[in-house]
């Protein structure tokens, strides 16, 4: 016979059942029923998992983190985001900034002054993909002129400096 599932009663039915209607990802809501039918109607971990929809190894990770830590056990992470950054949003903006404002008075930025700048503020040495990806993620583009337009006619232009009367 299978072992029943319980759950420790860190926090009361009520508060169980309101975290399960206000939950803000899919996932959570999974794991506040899972927490809500373990202290409501303690059964085997497959029967709990076969009435909320998830595996059974789900719901032995959801209760024995919940039974260890309590609520602070169920509020991971979610999936995305910047996991290994050699620097934070902010200081990559703070950055893109500095080289922004020089912009504004004339100055060229190139990509090799952002490199140095950024393994500066890193302290080790960084590959260049790695500043193209910091330029991108900042929404910096290279905007310059064209020296020609791409349908410019040569003899059409020598025809006009000839024909034209200043």
């Amino acid at each position: 016979m299978a072992q029943v599932t319980q759950a420790f009663p860190h926090l009361d039915l009520e508060t169980v059942k309101q975290k399960v209607k206000t939950a803000l990802s899919y996932w959570e809501r999974q794991k506040w029923s899972v927490i809500y039918n373990a202290l409501a109607d303690p059964r085997t971990a497959a029967e709990i998992a076969l009435h909320v929809g998830v595996s059974k190894g789900f719901v032995r990770k959801v209760i024995q983190q919940y039974n260890r830590q309590g609520e602070a056990g169920l509020s991971t992470p979610l999936k995305g985001g910047r996991h290994n950054c050699y620097l934070s949003w902010e200081q990559e903006k703070e950055l893109i900034d500095s080289f922004k404002e020089k912009a504004r008075h004339g100055q060229i930025a190139t990509a090799m002054q952002i490199k140095l700048a950024y393994e500066k503020e890193c302290g080790f040495p960084v590959h260049k993909t790695t500043i193209y990806r910091l330029l991108e993620r900042h929404q910096w583009r290279k905007i310059f002129p064209r020296p020609t337009h791409p349908k410019k006619d040569p003899n059409a232009v020598d025809e006009f400096k000839k024909t034209f009367h200043s």
